[in-house]
């Protein structure tokens, strides 16, 4: 599995890519080998302001419906609209081309409480 190591990971198994003020989050390898072959990736919060650990949408595998967790307050201001045609760029490359949202920090200091990926892995017994 791979870890990057410039990311933020939350224990809800997303991940935060920092960019000044603002950060695009996903799910972690860990998460999407979990849940199988994603078919469908609802979100419809752009626009939105989200308080931290709030469900910004849902991630459709196979055999199951997992909801997505903010892993900082923020408000959506983008979403990956290639999942629409190719949800499976979650499978393929989680932490690039299977990105999932890009929000506007509303409290920068809550990215403190997320984990390295060294804690990450340890947090998943990897």
């Amino acid at each position: 599995m791979n870890f990057p190591a410039d990311l933020k990971y939350s224990k809800e198994h997303e991940w935060v890519r920092v960019e000044g003020n603002t950060g695009t989050i996903g799910i972690t390898d860990f998460a999407q080998k979990e849940l199988g072959d994603i078919v469908y990736v609802e979100i419809e919060t752009v626009g939105d302001s989200i308080e931290k650990d709030a469900v910004f949408g849902t991630v459709e595998a196979v055999k199951t419906v997992s909801d997505l967790f903010l892993p900082v307050a923020g408000k959506i201001i983008a979403k990956n609209e290639t999942l629409n045609d190719a949800p499976e760029a979650v499978n393929s490359d989680p932490y690039n081309t299977g990105w999932m949202v890009k929000i506007e920090f509303s409290d920068a200091a809550q990215l403190d409480s997320l984990m390295d990926a060294e804690t990450y892995k340890k947090h998943i017994g990897a």
